[in-house]
């Protein structure tokens, strides 16, 4: 319980201190919903540290080695990372294509800007989003999963309680206010657990993550006409076609994970 309650009040609170010393520095009011530079750069920050958190608090409470929270029984591995990052990369672009066909009014873009704050928003994008992505990983499907999980020593059960208990958490830090939203997230986690189920580790849900955050953020920062991004997460922001694209975008790299696999398994591989 200590993990499961430590993890979002820190993010919290961290997101709060790190949002208010941001919006001092800029002057801004930090209830907007805009992510500026600073304003992204404290957002992503905050998830980074309380991941870091989260690794001590699972070594110390669960007594095992802070490795195993990215793989298990295995080694972690930079093939499957670079691999399942680079097919995310093209699953997640090719949907977002096809969002801005089929539903351009539900992709939020202003137009094509770049201004000081494009170049800046880019540099934090860069910099910071995959620590934040990789966090939100480590945080809710390496931590807290099999924290929730061990109330139970039936297997199945274990796994469903922690995916539950895990994907609730992560939709309620988002703090959508939209129902269309929230059960995207909780979709959205969901995919990511079963993707380490499926691979028995974090790469393939990190690099999904990753790549999911660095391109569409770039592409939003690049669309804002040279402002800060806007975040919209209010009641009737969700739903529609974008929505269905992007869960089929989840079920596509899940599946593509599954295939990886299952061929690693049968393969000459077998046993990586």
């Amino acid at each position: 319980m200590i993990v499961i309650a430590a993890i979002p009040l820190t993010l919290l609170l961290l997101q709060i201190v790190l949002y208010q010393l941001a919006s001092s520095i800029e002057g801004s009011d930090p209830s907007e919903p805009t992510l500026t530079p600073l304003k992204l750069l404290a957002a992503n920050l905050s998830t980074g540290l309380t991941a870091l958190l989260a690794v001590v608090l699972v070594s110390r409470f669960g007594k095992v080695p802070w490795r195993t929270i990215f793989s298990s029984p295995r080694h972690f591995d930079k093939r499957r990372l670079a691999l399942y990052f680079g097919g995310s990369v093209v699953l997640v672009g090719a949907g977002l294509a096809v969002g801005a066909t089929v539903a351009p009014d539900a992709m939020n873009w202003v137009g094509f800007g770049f201004t000081g704050t494009t170049m800046a928003l880019l540099v934090v994008v860069v910099v910071s989003t995959p620590i934040q992505s990789a966090g939100e990983e480590i945080m809710f499907r390496g931590a807290m999963l099999p924290a929730a999980a061990s109330w139970f020593r039936a297997v199945r059960l274990a796994f469903l309680t922690g995916l539950v208990v895990s994907s609730l958490a992560f939709a309620l830090t988002h703090a959508a206010g939209d129902p269309w939203l929230n059960g995207y997230y909780l979709f959205l986690s969901a995919c990511t657990a079963l993707l380490g189920l499926v691979s028995r580790g974090l790469e393939a849900a990190m690099a999904f993550h990753v790549a999911n955050n660095l391109v569409a953020t770039t592409i939003n920062a690049l669309m804002a006409g040279g402002d800060a991004i806007v975040v919209d997460r209010t009641e009737g922001a969700g739903g529609g076609p974008a929505l269905i694209i992007l869960a089929v975008v989840n079920l596509a790299v899940l599946t593509f994970v599954w295939l990886r696999e299952r061929s690693r398994r049968t393969g000459p591989e077998r046993g990586v």
